[in-house]
């Protein structure tokens, strides 16, 4: 009890355990999410910076490049930084998760890395031009660049932050074009370049100029307020800077007596050199390789902080939401493990002291059910239910909580039980002595019937006649047995039983004058053996309802078989052999079920009392009764077990005048087997009704079905042999004791 106890109180537990579960799985979830993000702002910082150093590296490459000093220190320096950046780069890649976004974006970073050497060794010469190979980075610098659009440390914030720092990134590397090809127009000989180049390098000074006004104002759409402020703070130190350098370069010209002309801003400097031109005219204006790379450099520098600034931000973010996310684990990893387990501990406490007063409610539910109730139904089954004492004694527990109320329930139970107990017995009563009472009365009028059908009967000269009287004594014989069943299915035993064994092949011709058809059934291998007087009545009657089965739903131009056998231990098989159409096997299983434990009286019997009559009758002498298919031939086969407690062999001895009377019966019903036979036609068989009835069925004729018509040249066998088995009925009871004698019953109610 304390067990069950415990597992209903640990349902709850269970559940918070679950739940809690749930809570601490999400907060690993989060911690692990928020982890992975801190890998991958670490990929994209060191992805940004990998990129500006490679197109920084271009840049500073145009003029030393142009002038053929390829191993420049400005050269060899640009390079072993962005030699650099890839090795931290590769570290970072080692570190990322592991998911299909990052890895294809890598990948395109590993392809334009493999082409980078190539671009270098090639880089301002014929075999790639200036444009070309300004472009070129692009393979590496673009794929770093979009790994931003990755970048996430939260799930509400990852798209517009990883466009804004796309954005930035994209105004970076078009403003490092911007500079990288001004640089190349204004340091290159203008006069050695190949037909149509300088128009194409100014058509992409033209655009990138525009593609960076583009990317801020995708930056603009993209960033917050703090955002935008931050840039123009940026850009507008750069502008201060810018003239504080021009500044600084007008006092230093002057000092040393140099003429010297200020550059004007950015914006003009671009606007001019995109207009073409020539580098005379540029120059005039103070717009010089070193003035325009060192103006271009300051808007590269304050994107290049904002770019910074937003990495560092991401990553600094990621890193506070896991170390949130992993205190936020730990706790509630604690708090649910010291909830389960003060949890665990109550429970267990709550069980063991309510188990004790359950095992007090469970004994004495226990024996209520199993001893007091179970006596007392008995009680009330077996006697009058007014005789019986039907007070229940309450459950032995006096508290006012749950127990204490399902103590007083079950009192209720117990007492609704007793209750329905005892009127359910009364309603059984009543319905078993409604049956006897009815029966009863029949039968005295079925006597009366059947003394003065025989009066006639010996008065009789007429053959038509006399056959309508022998089709009447049957008739009224049925009505009698019908009568029996009532009794059988009210729990009635015969009044009137014999003193003495008979033997089996008496019964078995008892039983066969009950049938109307009798002339069809034939006897072979009935042992010698005695069936004791206390069995006889009933073994007559469940014979007789398996033989008005078997020849009524099979053809009437067939036999029906009866052989019987003494098996070693003392019990005899009888067997019953029709050639019907059979019946299905799920209805063999369920008669043979029936038959086996016959149910209660319900409304099924109007349809098929044979059934619960030979199941009633079996069950008295412990006959085991059984249908099973005729096997080769069509039909069914009823299988009568007689045990040994009925049964007895005896000496040969002479036949007494009962069975010399039963002899004549038969001899009768041989002299007639022939012309009856042909007197049925297959039209006036029974008809199907349902599943009993369409078959082997357990069903009386119905009422409906006019009694089989006989040719007239049949009429005085007939007559004669019913005449014959009339006086057959009656001299059974001739010879009986007194007190087991009516007024001459027919075979058919041996009693």
């Amino acid at each position: 009890m304390a067990r069950r106890l415990r597992a209903v109180l640990l349902i709850p537990v269970i559940v918070a355990l679950v739940l809690g579960g749930i809570r601490v799985k999400h907060s690993v979830d989060t911690w692990q999410a928020a982890d992975d993000a801190v890998r991958v702002a670490e990929l994209v910082q060191a992805a940004n910076k990998y990129a500006s150093d490679a197109i920084n590296e271009r840049d500073v490459s145009v003029i030393p490049l142009l002038k053929g000093e390829r191993t420049a220190a400005a050269v060899v320096q640009a390079r072993t930084t962005t030699d650099e950046d890839a090795k931290a780069f590769d570290r970072a890649v080692d570190r990322m998760p592991q998911n299909a976004g990052l890895l294809r974006r890598v990948g395109l970073v590993r392809a334009g890395e493999r082409q980078l050497p190539t671009v270098r060794a090639n880089a301002f010469t014929s075999r790639l031009t200036g444009v070309q190979t300004e472009e070129s980075y692009h393979l590496v610098q673009h794929p770093l660049m979009e790994i931003s659009n990755e970048l996430g440390f939260g799930s509400n914030n990852q798209a517009s932050f990883g466009r804004t720092l796309y954005a930035i990134s994209l105004t970076q590397a078009a403003e490092s074009l911007i500079r990288s090809i001004g640089t190349h127009l204004l340091a290159e000989d203008r006069g050695t370049l190949a037909p149509g180049e300088l128009d194409t390098q100014l058509a992409s000074f033209r655009s990138y100029a525009y593609l960076e006004k583009v990317a801020l104002q995708e930056y603009a759409g993209a960033g917050t307020a703090d955002d935008m402020a931050r840039l123009r703070k940026a850009l507008a130190a750069a502008e201060a800077q810018g003239q504080r350098q021009r500044a600084d370069a007008v006092a230093k010209a002057r000092a040393v007596g140099r003429n010297y002309v200020a550059p004007p801003d950015l914006n003009k400097m671009v606007s001019e050199i995109a207009a073409g031109r020539t580098t005379a005219q540029l120059d005039a204006e103070g717009i010089t390789p070193e003035s325009f790379f060192a103006a271009s450099t300051l808007g590269f520098d304050a994107y290049r902080g904002i770019e910074v600034h937003l990495t560092d931000t991401a990553l600094a973010g990621a890193r506070d939401i896991a170390g949130d996310a992993r205190r936020d684990a730990i706790i509630n990893a604690v708090l649910v493990i010291a909830s389960v387990l003060v949890a665990f501990l109550l429970a267990d406490w709550v069980a063991r002291t309510m188990s004790r007063r359950m095992r007090r409610l469970s004994a004495s539910a226990i024996e209520i059910a199993g001893q007091r109730l179970p006596a007392l139904i008995t009680r009330l089954s077996r006697a009058t239910p007014v005789q019986v004492d039907s007070r229940v004694a309450p459950i032995p527990i006096t508290s006012t909580d749950e127990i204490g109320e399902v103590a007083r329930a079950f009192d209720h139970v117990h007492r609704e039980a007793v209750r329905l107990a005892a009127e359910q017995a009364l309603l059984r009563g009543n319905i078993n002595t409604i049956f006897t009472n009815l029966s009863r009365r029949n039968q005295s009028l079925i006597e009366r019937q059947l003394a003065l059908i025989t009066h006639l009967e010996d008065h009789e000269t007429d053959p038509d006649q006399l056959e309508n009287l022998f089709r009447l004594d049957h008739l009224a014989t049925r009505v009698r047995r019908n009568g029996e069943n009532l009794l059988v299915l009210g729990g009635e035993k015969p009044a009137h039983q014999w003193d003495r064994p008979l033997p089996l092949i008496d019964v078995i011709r008892a039983a066969s004058s009950e049938v109307e058809q009798y002339e069809r059934i034939t006897f072979s291998g009935i042992p010698e053996a005695e069936i004791h007087g206390r069995a006889v009545t009933d073994l007559v009657h469940l014979l007789a309802e398996l033989l008005e089965n078997a020849t009524s739903f099979s053809s009437p131009h067939s036999e029906v078989r009866v052989t019987a056998v003494h098996l070693p231990d003392g019990r005899i098989m009888l067997e019953i052999h029709d050639q019907g159409i059979g019946l299905p096997a799920e209805d063999f299983a369920m008669i043979n079920r029936k038959l086996a434990n016959p149910p209660t009286v319900d409304a099924d019997i109007s349809q098929h009392m044979g059934l619960f009559v030979v199941g009633r009758l079996a069950g008295r002498h412990g006959i085991r009764v059984q249908l099973r298919p005729g096997g080769e031939q069509s039909g069914t086969t009823s299988l009568v077990m007689l045990p040994d407690t009925i049964t007895y062999r005896t000496a040969a001895e002479e036949p007494d005048t009962e069975t010399l009377a039963l002899a004549a019966v038969k001899e009768a019903s041989s002299s007639r087997r022939g012309i009856s036979a042909a007197s049925f036609t297959p039209q006036e068989a029974p008809a199907a009704l349902d599943g009993f009835r369409g078959y082997e069925a357990w069903n009386d004729r119905p009422a409906d079905t006019p009694p089989p018509s006989r040719d007239q040249d049949a009429r005085t066998p007939r007559a004669k042999g019913a005449r014959s088995r009339r006086r057959a009925r009656r001299a059974p009871k001739q010879e009986s004791s007194p007190d087991v004698s009516r007024s001459a019953p027919p075979w058919g109610t041996v009693e």
